[in-house]
């Protein structure tokens, strides 16, 4: 594939091609990095929020340093707080399933164990194998609005309890031993606990989602077997 071309314009309607109904669009003709006009950011940011998931194929020239370039237009980095970020950079945390702790298989929203989680991730494919591998996402505003409307009620006023603490083998019976040795000597290096409503209201759009997935360890005001 050819390298695609940059854009230093308002991304137009025929660059972007949605690939589900309800999540996730290609968005073509951009060359991803730090130089990218504050139009196509602007642009990028909108097409975020609406899709929730996009992706740029052909970023070959992409390397850690205009990984990191371009992310900071779309925000402050953050690294992950107990696995630190990789040597030589700002935030980004190498997702080697060769290495131990590389794989998710649950379902969760990235670092929602601490106070102000991440509002977006820049992943960014290295090495792809040839079958298998992928990364499937859920659009939770979606499962929100189509909960019933007692249900909606009910969650509108729940808050969960999100921690890096859970129990591992439980969720992960096929874990390798340095997958498990990750997990507890990187991982939950340091134990965090954060209380987040169950319903999020997104701060630009007003969408309401449902926060959560696998770093929920109960509901407030209920035991964990209740939750």
């Amino acid at each position: 594939m050819s390298s695609p071309v940059l854009v230093n314009r308002t991304i137009l309607d025929s660059d972007v091609v949605p690939l589900t109904s309800r999540v996730g669009a290609e968005i073509r003709g951009v060359r991803l990095g730090g130089d990218l006009s504050d139009a196509a950011i602007a642009a990028i940011n909108q097409l975020l929020l609406k899709h929730k998931v996009i992706f740029f194929r052909g970023q070959e020239h992409l390397d850690d340093a205009e990984q990191e370039l371009f992310a900071r237009r779309l925000g402050d980095l953050v690294p992950h707080p107990t696995q630190g970020p990789a040597a030589g950079t700002a935030s980004i945390l190498n997702l080697d399933s060769g290495r131990g702790g590389g794989r998710a298989d649950q379902w969760h929203t990235d670092v929602t164990f601490v106070d102000a989680y991440p509002k977006f991730s820049v992943l960014r494919g290295v090495v792809i194998p040839a079958a298998g591998g992928d990364t499937i996402w859920s659009n939770t505003h979606a499962a929100y609005e189509n909960l019933p409307a007692p249900l909606k009620i009910l969650a509108d006023n729940l808050w969960a309890i999100h921690s890096n603490a859970y129990d591992y083998a439980a969720v992960r019976p096929r874990a390798t031993a340095e997958e498990k040795r990750h997990f507890e000597e990187v991982f939950t290096s340091t134990i965090y606990e954060t209380e987040h409503p169950v319903v999020r209201v997104h701060p630009e759009t007003g969408e309401k989602s449902l926060l959560l997935g696998n770093f929920v360890q109960r509901l407030v005001g209920l035991s964990k077997s209740d939750s």
